[in-house]
């Protein structure tokens, strides 16, 4: 998982390109927040969703292909798991959307603060996630070490073998021998694929 300090990626899907432009104007005055895509149309939403892997995913609900709890269930059937944030003018879906796992739920219009405290909420979860669920998961079910849950936290920060093993002050042989052991323990054949995994771990 990402550290907390670095931009939580967004996608939005909305099929009022008006609705998209304004969540993208407020998503861009908050710090550390980058808007990744937009789509107006819910089936290239889910394309864009598995192509990109966004942190959060701002959706409507009420489409013409596919309503959000459709487009949700089709982005997960693809084993890609980022946070859903409902944003609609339909409050009578706030229960539904709990129901379905979704993070959070804005109504429209959407105000600034209600905004960045839905972001802070979704920052501070995935910071808990980092520092206790997911190394105690990748711990129980994987066997990891701590110096193999360091260098993950490392990968998914972008750092390269040769940053990672400068950080940790071991050679770049060590991070790729960890490295290999990682992917082995993990069964996934790539970073790639160890990356999915802890999406779905988290």
């Amino acid at each position: 998982m990402k550290s907390a300090l670095q931009n939580i990626t967004c996608l939005i899907v909305d099929d009022e390109a008006e609705a998209c432009d304004r969540l993208e104007h407020l998503l861009q005055k908050i710090t550390n927040v980058e808007v990744i895509g937009k789509e107006t149309n819910a089936e290239k939403g889910i394309a864009e969703a598995v192509r990109l892997f966004p942190d959060v995913v701002f959706l409507d609900v009420e489409m013409p292909e596919k309503n959000g709890f459709e487009v949700i269930k089709s982005i997960h059937g693809r084993d890609v798991f980022p946070t859903f944030i409902f944003v609609t003018g339909y409050n009578q879906y706030a229960i539904k959307a709990i129901r379905n796992a979704a993070f959070d739920y804005l109504l429209k219009p959407v105000d600034i603060d209600e905004m960045r405290e839905a972001v802070e909420r979704f920052r501070s979860a995935q910071r808990e996630k980092l520092t206790t669920v997911l190394p105690a998961k990748l711990k129980s079910q994987f066997s990891l070490t701590d110096r193999e849950i360091e260098i993950i936290r490392l990968l998914r920060e972008g750092k390269t073998s040769k940053e990672i093993g400068e950080i940790l002050f071991i050679s770049i042989h060590t991070v790729d021998t960890h490295r290999r052991n990682i992917l082995q323990k993990t069964n996934t054949g790539s970073t790639a694929a160890l990356f999915s995994l802890l999406d779905i771990l988290r």
